[in-house]
């Protein structure tokens, strides 16, 4: 067992002891701190993520509807330049097309529903 003339501190070992568990209590205090923090962090980051890639696939979705739309009124725009073969006959003309373009596309905007 050491001596109190063996140590290095010249301090009263009560004064020591309350300094050392103040140390220790702080040091526990900053790291339970940290800890925390990296947590909040990691959280964040996955939500971010997570929030990322639902706007990703919002965005693809967007993007292949409005390639349909696209399509459609290419399609509408063509049958409308297109002459009219038989201008008095009650057969389908270029306009009475588009409802059944718009309802077959399988596009979710379907006003002829």
């Amino acid at each position: 067992m050491a001596t109190p003339d063996d140590l290095p501190y010249t301090s009263p070992a009560r004064k020591l002891i309350r300094f050392f568990l103040n140390s220790r209590d702080q040091w526990k205090a900053k790291c339970q701190h940290a800890k925390a923090t990296v947590k909040r962090l990691e959280n964040r980051v996955r939500f971010l993520e997570k929030s990322k890639d639902e706007w990703k696939a919002k965005a693809k979705a967007l993007e292949a509807e409005n390639a349909t739309l696209k399509a459609q009124v290419g399609v509408v725009r063509m049958l409308a330049e297109a002459p009219a073969e038989k201008k008095n006959s009650s057969s389908t003309t270029a306009l009475s097309l588009v409802p059944a373009l718009i309802s077959c596309s399988g596009s979710t905007i379907t006003p002829w529903d």
